[in-house]
């Protein structure tokens, strides 16, 4: 049985790989998580004890870590502070988390020798035209606009610099867009879902032509579990589904399926520095892994997603009431 140390387990796609690897493997699972506003326990709660253990730590904190690291046999690094607008108002914990926890994760493996993968984002090399018919590849330029992207990109820099003058055993992987079970109210998919659930019309950004590529987080564990199996170390590996949807057509979506108007939400002013496009190319995964996603179909991956929110009040509703004030003081 393999020990894996997965960091920021307790979070929205580190939880969705907790709860895949536990489904589809024998391995044991660490969670080592600091829990902060977006860390849940209770997205780990239905998991067998027998095969997951949980740590409360901070991923910066080089006594836990080694310690941890030590007695693994493989890390995935999830933890990060991820949420643009919380990175627009305070850059100081996207900084410690993304950059100083990447690096003490690094110089454990690299004292213990421990194969080591490492989960980024496409947000990395900037944004594309919306006119642009290209998408981003494994050579893509970095090109980050915001204080969380660019530390994202640091940490991918950090690891590629270890691999290089210390023979790390390591892979990376920047995804697309998330969306799935567990995801914080403050992002934008589970956020207009709530709020319909709520009877609150969903907002949209400006006119709401933003593209993201979309992924569900099923899919994104499922790329993941085979890289670190089968990856080749040394390399990066993008990860999408093919799910290019501006986030009108997607609030739109979620309306339609949800059973009202299409056209039942409000347009709030846009963020600063809005990227306006991201598109993956995720051949490279497919050709070298045979890798191919289980939600192909954005529309049934949404779907599916609504029904476990509306299953899941209990889960997301302690957050909302501060989510939504947070966002009305931003007049969002």
């Amino acid at each position: 049985m393999t020990q894996l140390l997965v960091t920021g387990g307790a979070g929205f796609i580190g939880s969705n790989f907790v709860h895949y690897v536990i489904e589809q493997t024998d391995h044991h699972v660490t969670v080592l998580d600091k829990l902060t506003y977006a860390g849940n326990l209770a997205s780990l709660s239905e998991l067998p004890h027998s095969r997951v253990d949980f740590v409360h730590g901070d991923v910066a904190d080089a006594g836990i870590v080694e310690k941890l690291v030590a007695s693994a046999d493989a890390v995935v690094h999830y933890a990060a502070e991820t949420h643009n607008d919380n990175s627009l108002n305070d850059p100081q914990p996207f900084l410690h988390t993304n950059v100083v926890g990447t690096f003490t994760l690094l110089e454990a493996v690299r004292k213990y020798g421990v194969r080591y993968h490492h989960i980024s984002t496409d947000e990395v090399y900037g944004d594309l035209e919306l006119d642009d018919s290209g998408r981003f590849t494994e050579a893509s330029p970095y090109n980050p606009s915001s204080p969380y992207s660019s530390t994202k990109a640091g940490s991918d820099l950090l690891v590629r610099a270890w691999m290089r003058s210390y023979g790390l055993q390591a892979t990376i992987s920047n995804c697309s867009n998330n969306y799935g079970p567990y995801q914080h109210v403050e992002k934008f998919i589970p956020r207009q879902i709530t709020n319909v659930l709520r009877g609150t019309r969903p907002r949209l950004y400006g006119e709401g032509l933003n593209v993201r590529d979309w992924i569900h987080a099923d899919d994104h564990s499922s790329a993941v579990l085979e890289i670190l199996e089968k990856g080749r170390i040394g390399e990066t590996y993008l990860i999408g589904a093919d799910g290019e949807k501006d986030n009108k057509t997607v609030v739109e979506l979620i309306l339609t399926i949800m059973g009202l108007d299409a056209d039942a939400y409000e347009n709030v002013p846009d963020r600063t520095g809005h990227d306006l496009r991201y598109a993956i190319d995720a051949t490279k995964l497919r050709d070298e892994l045979g890798w191919r996603p289980r939600y192909p179909d954005f529309e049934q991956g949404l779907a599916a997603t609504i029904e476990w929110y509306r299953d899941h009040e209990s889960w997301w509703a302690p957050a909302k009431d501060a989510t939504e004030a947070f966002y009305a003081r931003l007049g969002q």
